[in-house]
């Protein structure tokens, strides 16, 4: 397929790649950075292009911007019948009825960073206005991927709330212990394999069945000793209480 893409940060990167590397040919990269927009389109054997100037060329039109620019982006395009999608899951699909008589989003599931030397597994959800879009953006996904799952505007963003508690708040976890870890001048290396065998049991075992630690057993003795270790990292210790106290409530029968 012919494809025009809107963006030229993360999600721009990551998927123009993956479409290129599986035989889709990206027509012309749109953005407000001009020089991100010529630096993707040279690596995409693409054209960088303004808005205003968009052409009526390709199959399908990808807006990659963040989610609170989808509105005024979307308002400023205007391709006829051909398909548009949005990449967000807190968006609902009808922010695009203004923009083409074929519309839908193809939701990579994903957190996508352009830095990266390899291509990670990425699920996609995808919807559509009309069976005939749906089937296209369903090819257009499948092309690239081995995981395409349909969920609606109420699905996606409880995917979406789902991927932030699991993937963002974690590594915001991640960080914090990292950064205690190097104050205590001690290696936050060693946590890795923890970090992998805990990802790695929840591909067999419910994370319910697979919980550890002090809290699950209530043990108040080592929890108050680990409170006093955290007493001059006042925001990991909060987190510490109150992740404790949810685990403690979960097991307490």
């Amino acid at each position: 397929m012919k494809i025009s893409i809107i963006g030229s940060g993360n999600v721009a990167t990551v998927l123009g790649k993956l479409l290129k590397q599986n035989g889709h040919i990206i027509e012309e990269i749109i953005s407000r950075n001009k020089n991100h927009a010529a630096h993707l389109a040279t690596q995409l054997n693409a054209i960088s292009a303004d808005i205003s100037a968009i052409k009526k060329a390709s199959d399908v039109y990808i807006i990659t911007v963040s989610d609170d620019a989808i509105e005024t982006i979307s308002s400023q395009i205007h391709v006829d019948n051909k398909i548009v999608v949005h990449t967000c899951g807190s968006a609902s699909i009808n922010i695009l009825t203004n923009t083409s008589s074929n519309y839908g989003v193809l939701y990579p599931l994903q957190s996508l960073r352009k830095e990266l030397s390899y291509n990670p597994v990425i699920p996609f959800l995808i919807d559509a206005n009309n069976e005939q879009t749906k089937n296209i953006i369903t090819n257009l996904a499948t092309s690239i991927s081995n995981n395409v799952v349909q969920a609606n505007d109420a699905q996606r963003m409880q995917y979406h709330l789902s991927a932030v508690i699991t993937s963002n708040f974690s590594n915001h976890l991640f960080a914090l212990t990292k950064e205690y870890c190097a104050s205590n001048k001690i290696d936050f290396s060693l946590l890795l394999a923890m970090i992998e065998e805990t990802v790695h049991r929840m591909h067999i075992y419910s994370p319910a069945k697979m919980q550890t630690g002090p809290a699950v057993r209530n043990n108040q003795s080592t929890i108050q000793k680990h409170l006093a270790l955290l007493n001059d990292f006042p925001q990991l210790k909060n987190i510490y209480k109150v992740m404790s106290n949810s685990i403690i409530q979960s097991y307490k029968k």
